[in-house]
């Protein structure tokens, strides 16, 4: 299999996990986001919503959406398992997913966006941003493109989207008082959705992480799949990648 991936993506980040939980191999593929190269006509063939990570199948076709890739790695390899047995909890642990999704992805977008895709769309002529937004394939990624070109996030605008994304807290908290993990007493796909928010939390307000949290980001960090997936710190990450285009 090939992945698709950035390295800052939390998205792909989820799906690096999950692979190395897994223990399956499988051929990195990172994609220059600042670039766009995922608004390419190769990769929207792959995913038409034009975002990472894609993953091409032994077979050639392509999945994408990184909860569907996460739910058809564990269904294809079963163990160990991700998700609980119990269908209930099952459900429980889609829409924990689905609400990291909806509400703490697109304020997690303004924070790592600003300093990691601002300083170069920043630059682009009028004529090339056209160009850009043209390619892009959704009105709210378009959007969102077009703010940290010509309108960027303003601080209280970045400081509202921290206080937002920290509305994860106490969500997890409630599950985790009485658990190790978020669905209970088995690592799942719950967890692995939960760590890039965790993860960019703690480096951005480490003071908000509730004790039933940080007890959680100790024992997530400790598995050996989070050093194989390379989650590094977001400002680590986005210095090497600085180095290695100078």
């Amino acid at each position: 299999m090939k992945l698709f991936h950035g390295w800052l993506s939390s998205a792909s980040r989820r799906v690096r996990l999950c692979l190395a939980e897994k223990g399956i191999d499988y051929e990195s593929v990172p994609v220059d986001l600042a670039a766009q190269e995922h608004h390419s006509p190769a990769f929207l063939a792959m995913n038409p919503n034009g975002v990472v990570p894609a993953l091409v199948l032994d077979d050639g076709r392509f999945l994408y959406e990184s909860s569907t890739l996460c739910e058809y790695l564990d269904e294809t390899f079963p163990t160990p398992s991700l998700r609980p047995a119990d269908a209930y909890v099952r459900a429980q642990m889609r829409n924990f997913v689905r609400w990291t999704d909806d509400h703490a992805l697109p304020h997690l977008l303004i924070l790592n966006w600003s300093l990691a895709l601002q300083p170069v769309a920043s630059q682009w002529s009028d004529d090339a941003l056209a160009t850009r937004l043209a390619r892009i394939p959704t009105a709210t990624r378009r959007e969102a493109w077009l703010r940290i070109a010509r309108k960027p996030y303003t601080d209280d605008e970045k400081r509202h989207a921290l206080e937002s994304l920290l509305a994860l807290m106490p969500k997890m908290e409630t599950s985790l008082v009485n658990h190790p993990w978020l669905m209970g007493d088995d690592y799942s796909l719950a967890d692995i959705a939960a760590v890039p928010f965790v993860a960019r939390i703690a480096e951005l307000a480490p003071q908000a992480l509730t004790p039933a949290v940080s007890d959680w980001w100790r024992r997530i960090q400790d598995r050996p799949a989070f050093a194989l997936a390379n989650i590094h710190s977001f400002n680590a990450a986005l210095q090497a990648r600085s180095a290695m285009v100078q």
